[in-house]
C-alpha cells in the first residue's frame, strides 16, 4: 500500500479448487484442494476500497459465482467454492476504513460507521498487532 499511515488489511476466504489435467494421459489424486487465499485491501478512499460492500454481506459472500469467477481469474484454476473468513487488519487500516465509511455513510445505506461494518462483515473483522 503507498500509504503507510492508511495501515494493512486483507480479505482471507476459504478456496476450494480442482486441478482438471490437459492431458488424458494424467489422472490426480486428490482432484480437488482446499487453500486460504489473502486478497490485499484496497486502501481506504481508493479505487476498489469498496471490495467488502460489493461483495460481502453479513460476513459471507454475497454472490458466489461472481466472486468464483474473479478468484478463477485470480489463480489460473477452476474454482468450486469460495467462502469468506475474515477481514485482517491492524488498527491504522481500520481506523482509517472507518473514517472513509463516515464520510459516505449515504452509500452504505446504514446509520451508524459500526452498523455498516456488520452489514457487510458480520463479525468478521481480525485486528492484527502492529510491530
Amino acid at each position: 500500500m503507498d500509504d503507510p499511515e492508511a495501515g494493512d488489511a486483507r480479505y482471507v476466504f476459504r478456496v476450494r479448487f480442482r486441478l482438471a489435467p490437459a492431458s488424458s494421459d494424467v489422472d490426480v489424486d486428490p482432484e480437488t484442494f482446499e487453500t486460504t487465499l489473502y486478497r490485499v485491501a484496497a486502501p481506504p478512499g481508493e479505487e476498489g476500497w469498496r471490495f467488502f460492500r460489493d461483495n460481502l454481506w453479513r460476513g459471507a459472500v454475497g454472490d458466489e459465482p461472481y466472486l468464483r469467477e474473479l478468484t478463477e481469474e485470480a489463480l489460473g484454476v477452476p474454482v468450486e467454492s469460495v467462502a469468506f473468513s475474515e477481514l485482517r487488519t491492524d488498527e491504522a487500516y481500520l481506523d482509517a476504513l472507518r473514517a472513509a465509511i463516515r464520510e459516505d455513510l449515504g452509500a452504505f445505506r446504514a446509520g451508524t460507521v459500526e452498523e455498516a461494518l456488520s452489514k457487510y462483515l458480520g463479525s468478521s473483522i481480525r485486528v492484527t498487532r502492529e510491530d
